[in-house]
């Protein structure tokens, strides 16, 4: 299973993975969070570098933030495309978002074929409610840390983000992968809707241990018959 977190700054994410994922056995449950691209990712195509980081069968792999940074924060910033190493042909700025929709699109359908149930949260946190977050951040000392300027620096784009958002949630929102808008300005609320929806798709899984096939079955039958006898 693969749980992708999308966001705006202080909607929650982390606090949300922390305290959803607490009752799971980390030795099921890898967490990946995407910052800068490196160098030799970007000789690559977008997708390789998150490619990597797919869950294996029988695991849960968490996405805090993913492939997606590819058409919002990339989109509200063209800049960053420049940067991409991408053939000047290629840079159609009529063209290129809807044609990495459906690379994404297409690469979420092969990994649902192949077995991976995928599900994505973006946590739609408010204006006002990140402004009262980023003053709390200020105010308490043990919080100064999750601050910088360049928080400041992106709450000025916000609608450009909104717009990128409201773009891409339609354009990739399938029925192999869906997105839920969740209503992040109250945190607890917010963890709980998560908590559900992960619930009931596991529950849908319906889930079981393997049941031993005959042969295994004589073996273990064997073996017990011996450590009875010592």
């Amino acid at each position: 299973m693969l749980l992708i977190f999308q966001a705006m700054d202080a909607a929650g994410k982390d606090g949300a993975i922390r305290h959803v994922m607490s009752g799971v056995n980390p030795q099921g449950c890898q967490v990946f969070s995407f910052k800068h691209p490196s160098v030799e990712e970007l000789d690559h195509d977008f997708l390789w570098r998150t490619t990597q980081s797919l869950p294996e069968r029988g695991r849960i792999g968490i996405f805090n933030r993913s492939y997606y940074e590819e058409v919002l924060i990339v989109r509200v910033h063209p800049e960053i495309l420049q940067a991409q190493r991408i053939p000047d042909e290629l840079l159609n700025e009529k063209t290129i978002w809807r044609e990495r929709y459906r690379s994404i699109v297409d690469m979420e359908n092969h990994l649902h074929r192949n077995g991976t149930r995928i599900i994505k949260f973006f946590l739609h946190l408010s204006e006002e409610e990140q402004r009262r977050r980023f003053i709390e951040r200020i105010d308490e000392p043990d919080k100064n840390w999750k601050f910088s300027l360049a928080d400041i620096e992106e709450r000025t784009f916000w609608k450009p983000y909104m717009r990128a958002y409201e773009e891409c949630l339609s354009a990739t929102s399938t029925r192999n992968a869906p997105w839920y808008v969740v209503p992040a300005d109250d945190k607890e609320n917010a963890r709980l809707i998560i908590s559900q929806i992960i619930l009931d798709t596991f529950k849908a899984l319906e889930l079981a241990y393997p049941e031993p096939g005959a042969e295994h079955k004589r073996e273990l039958e064997l073996i017990r018959q011996r450590l009875v006898k010592r």
